[in-house]
């Protein structure tokens, strides 16, 4: 049994791991062979993995199963490759069509992290509570230099990126330390109540919400919000679930969560009435274009049309999609690069965070920010699961390839071919020919 582990090229700050030096020697225990590519970005060196017991190579000679993090660039996919990464293919994204008819092409097997779930939907393996972590640390750091540059000096400007600490524990300290600072400060009255707002209760809100409770704060639920005194002090938090985004376009009807999921085109959004009360916006909900947005352009320019001032300030879009959820959202950044104001009444974007519009917050890997733990918590879920897909016969054809079935259910393609789930993105692939022609 032997296993691959790529070195990641998405950006230079992407030090994440799939499986970590601890989780290397306990297969190497188990008399699987790991084989390591060579690289200087990773939050482990090189000799960790030599020291657990791995081969660390500048390429792979054979054809083992390759595990890696982010996307493939398409020019380094090799044929007859069975791959593990987060491929981003599953909602037909146009940018990673090049890659996923290359991975055809070239008679590859994908499985996609993304798509690994239980007998519920329920995902087995994911950075889900780091990027709530990361993007929220990087929110506040956001919010902390727009109100410097509004002339508002906080303890927020005292908070940096999640990427500028050796650690998570060092960055929580920092946040904790601002938030002492904030419970001895008084918010200037046109400042309060500051109103943090979570869009989703899942990983990443959770993850997103362990950062904001370092600070003093109360919670109120979403009804409270429009009732809220423009003289409140502090800060506040409010957790949106589904029945705060959509209603039904039927009046008479009420909400029900499993017609939604499965019939959204009976609702329509009702977000909009929460967003002028907030401050922060930080969006952590799985979309998809048949449900309704919580953001709209329209809805930004008549917040800051005719040169008003409305009270949102930043919108960290951790789950970003392009003009997703938060159509404000029109690029994905990095960590090197991480905001751009949205000017609503231009309809573009100006990098950093001054401008007459929303800081959005749209870095599109942001557990890399935090790689160390972000990784080690990631292998912990996946390291059951290797020595079954390690030894699994990829040459055989898909009804016969013996994988658990939560694997199974993730092989996007196999041996260069769609599986019987995936055989919609076929359309995806066959439009993205049509614009290259």
């Amino acid at each position: 049994m032997k296993i691959g582990i790529r070195k990641e090229d998405k950006n230079i700050w992407e030090a994440r791991v799939p499986l970590s030096p601890q989780h290397v020697a306990t297969l190497t225990a188990e008399g699987i062979q790991v084989m390591v590519q060579t690289s200087d970005l990773r939050a482990f060196p090189d000799e960790q993995y030599r020291d657990a017991g791995a081969t660390v190579v500048a390429a792979f000679p054979e054809s083992p199963v390759l595990f890696a993090v982010k996307e493939i660039p398409t020019e380094l996919i090799e044929p007859d490759r069975t791959y593990l990464y987060f491929a981003h293919v599953i909602k037909g994204q146009p940018y990673n069509m090049g890659m996923l008819q290359r991975l055809l092409d070239l008679k590859c097997t994908l499985i996609d992290y993304e798509r690994i779930m239980d007998e519920e939907g329920r995902r087995l393996i994911f950075f889900g509570r780091h990027a709530g972590l990361a993007g929220m640390i990087d929110s506040l750091w956001a919010l902390g230099q727009r109100l410097q540059v509004e002339g508002y000096d906080t303890p927020l400007a005292q908070i940096h990126q999640a990427m500028d600490y050796p650690d998570l524990d060092a960055a929580m300290a920092a946040v904790r330390q601002a938030g002492e600072a904030l419970a001895q400060a008084e918010l200037p009255a046109e400042l309060t109540p500051m109103v943090f707002g979570f869009a989703g209760y899942g990983h990443v809100s959770k993850g997103a919400q362990e950062i904001l409770d370092l600070l003093p704060h109360r919670q109120i639920e979403p009804e409270e919000l429009t009732k809220l005194d423009k003289d409140t002090p502090g800060l506040i938090k409010v957790v949106f679930a589904e029945n705060h985004m959509a209603k039904p376009l039927d009046p008479n009807r009420s909400f029900e969560l499993q017609e939604y999921y499965q019939h959204p085109e009976l609702y329509r959004g009702d977000f909009a009435r929460y967003v002028p009360h907030l401050t922060v916006l930080v969006n952590c909900i799985y979309w998809t274009p048949q449900y309704p947005r919580l953001v709209t352009r329209e809805l930004l320019h008549g917040l800051y049309g005719a040169g008003k001032t409305p009270k949102l300030r930043v919108i960290g879009d951790i789950s970003i999609d392009v003009e997703g959820a938060i159509e404000c959202s029109l690029e994905a950044t990095d960590s090197g690069s991480p905001v751009y104001v949205y000017l609503p009444e231009e309809d573009r974007i100006e990098l950093g965070v001054e401008g007459h519009g929303p800081v959005v917050l749209a870095v599109d890997n942001l557990p890399c920010e935090l790689p160390i733990e972000s990784s080690r918590d990631f292998g912990d879920a996946l390291l059951p699961f290797i020595k079954t897909v390690a030894s699994a016969d990829y040459t055989v054809a898909f009804e016969d390839l013996d994988l658990p079935s939560a694997i199974k259910r993730a092989v996007i393609v196999h041996r260069g071919r769609l599986t019987p789930d995936y055989e919609y993105l076929q359309e995806y692939l066959d439009q993205g020919e049509g614009e290259a022609s």
